[in-house]
């Protein structure tokens, strides 16, 4: 290894201990010493020249504008250096760049964002390439513009060792507009430009050698990455897509579904030669609110341009306010926590019960379905929930909606359903209106292949459904209290919403089932299957107290949809024993509602 080699010796002073870094940076450390051995066989090298031409360049052409560093040479930080590096100097067979895409992800203050403006700045001017073009893009202009101002700082501020000079004044790049209102970079040479554009701007055949979105996390939808993704993909040469973000809410759905991907790609469990991914975060054991060595894991700058102090007062401020504990854990260590207002007060107690569940394991384990049925353009939601002779829960949900309106939906819920659904986590009925033949469908199967007690439902829609278990000679019949006659087939039995009590003992209402819920998550005495829909809708989930302190789901202010939670509520309260800890609900009978 040449000394010469900051990529591979940072590669591998992460690996040796010497740099503290999280999983997925160790992941992509290991990467690409593996690719460095075995790359060749798949056309890649490694061009250490072309690397250290990138490390030369920022120094000798930029000063930093802001920070501990302010009006020092840009030299790239040593977590910097491993991107630029990686980025630069892998290449294919042909001479090209190897990697297309980028996701930097870390926590707040690590200047990603000037150095996604200076990358932007030395391709268009810098590297070779005629007429480049460079977009800063976001949902709207005034966010695209964040990241271009750091590239407008950046070239009117002094060129190290030049007397003052600037890129602007000695006319290597001319910018369009005065002040903060700045809205083009120009390389006069070259005929390249560096442009702000929001997603719904037209431009006119963009040929683009560089697009830089950052802030990703607060992105609503994908659309404006796709159509940039497409313009990219169309370009010959070396072409780059970089996506900066914080770590992503639970919530935040487009965020979440690109740091997934990237992950994988990090991980091996995706071969992609064309992505790149530095993802800093603490690790999954790491306790940052009692032990400060593992934060550098998710701030990489940390104690050089980022101060330790900073997060130190942070920190104490989050430990006495849940709240901003939960946007510390996520904007600063890299958790992916939901928004702050998480429905469950200890939000970590939610994610240490999801898993992977297997149907075929709960054979013979008596279980309780429940049902939060919708028409139109909401979901429907299925859950099946198992109890064991322990008193042991294990959950697993379905959800369906509609394919027409499904885009407009996509961006109204900033939701990417069409992704869930081609993963498998939601299906798609044809038509504006569910059918609930595919729900019935899926319900017989499983009163088929397991103990079903009795299916559970919010009562709307309750005679459309069993009219569509009729359509599919599925037989049901509808508990209506324990003076009528039991009917045959599987028993259906209403379950009241809204926080209005049942004070008979084996009435279903809802904060008796959130209740039972929560004790449960808590007690970490339920398994639920790991579901994307079913994280958005917990994270949607807002719940509304009467003056009792009787809970229920508050659908005026959810943040978007809770089927899901409906329906888990309504499964896990079902399944809850009696006082001598031996029957369920529905082995027991289930008054009326």
């Amino acid at each position: 290894m040449s000394s010469s080699d900051l990529t591979t010796d940072y590669a591998n002073r992460v690996l040796s201990g010497d740099i503290i870094a999280g999983k997925f940076v160790r992941a992509a450390c290991q990467r690409h010493l593996n690719d460095l051995r075995e790359g060749a066989a798949r056309g890649l090298n490694f061009d250490i020249d072309e690397a250290a031409r990138a490390f030369r360049f920022f120094p000798a052409m930029f000063t930093v504008t802001a920070g501990a560093k302010a009006g020092e040479p840009f030299h790239l930080l040593e977590w910097m250096q491993f991107v630029v590096g990686s980025l630069f100097g892998w290449r294919n067979a042909d001479g090209t760049r190897r990697f297309r895409q980028a996701w930097i992800e870390t926590g707040k203050g690590q200047a990603k964002s000037p150095l996604m403006g200076a990358i932007g700045l030395y391709m268009i001017g810098f590297n070779g390439v005629p007429r480049a073009e460079a977009y800063a893009i976001a949902n709207d202009k005034d966010q695209a513009k964040v990241l271009f101002s750091d590239a407008v700082a950046l070239c009117r501020a002094p060129i190290p060792g030049k007397d003052g000079a600037t890129l602007e004044s000695v006319a290597k790049v001319k910018i369009r507009g005065v002040g903060d209102n700045a809205w083009k970079i120009e390389v006069p040479e070259s005929g390249a430009k560096f442009l702000p554009v929001a997603s719904a701007d037209s431009i006119s055949g963009p040929k683009p050698i560089a697009v830089f979105a950052d802030e990703v996390h607060e992105m609503r939808t994908d659309k404006a990455i796709q159509l940039w993704k497409a313009a990219i993909d169309k370009m010959p040469g070396d072409p780059l897509m970089i996506l900066g973000t914080n770590t992503p809410a639970a919530d935040q759905a487009v965020g979440t579904d690109y740091s997934e991907f990237y992950q994988r790609v990090a991980l091996g469990m995706i071969e992609d030669d064309s992505a790149f991914s530095y993802i800093a975060r603490v690790d999954v054991d790491d306790d940052p609110f009692s032990d400060e060595s593992c934060w550098v894991k998710a701030l990489p700058a940390l104690g050089v341009t980022y101060p330790i102090d900073n997060v130190r007062r942070r920190v104490e401020t989050a430990k006495h306010m849940p709240s901003e504990r939960l946007a510390t854990e996520r904007l600063y260590f890299g958790r992916p926590v939901g928004s702050s207002g998480f429905w469950l007060a200890d939000e970590a107690a939610w994610r240490a019960v999801l898993g992977p569940v297997a149907e075929d394991d709960m054979r013979g384990t008596p279980c309780v379905l429940a049902l939060d049925l919708s028409k139109k353009n909401d979901l429907t939601a299925l859950s099946a929930v198992w109890r064991d002779d322990d008193d042991q829960l294990t959950a697993k949900l379905w959800y369906w909606t509609t394919e027409g309106g499904l885009e407009r939906r996509e961006a109204e819920d900033r939701t990417p359903y069409k992704s869930y659904i081609a993963g498998g986590d939601l299906i798609a009925v044809r038509g504006e209106v569910i059918d609930y033949t595919f729900v019935a469908q899926q319900v017989k199967e499983l009163c088929v292949a397991q103990e079903v007690e009795a299916l559970v439902v919010d009562p709307a829609y309750v005679s459309d459904f069993i009219a569509a278990c009729e359509q599919i000679s599925f037989e049901v019949w509808r508990y209506m209290g324990p003076d009528e006659p039991e009917g045959t087939g599987l028993k259906i039995v209403t379950h009241a919403q809204g926080t209005r009590i049942a004070f008979e003992g084996r009435q279903l209402c809802m904060p008796h089932s959130i209740t039972h819920m929560t004790d449960k998550i808590l007690k970490r005495e339920i398994l639920i299957a790991e579901n994307k829909m079913t994280h958005v809708c917990a994270a949607n989930t807002v719940l509304i107290s009467d003056g009792q302190g009787n809970q229920a789901f508050d659908k005026q202010r959810q943040r978007g949809r809770i089927d899901g939670m409906v329906a888990l509520a309504m499964g896990v309260g079902a399944t809850k024993a009696d006082r001598k800890g031996r029957r369920s609900y529905m082995e027991g009978g289930v008054l009326f509602t």
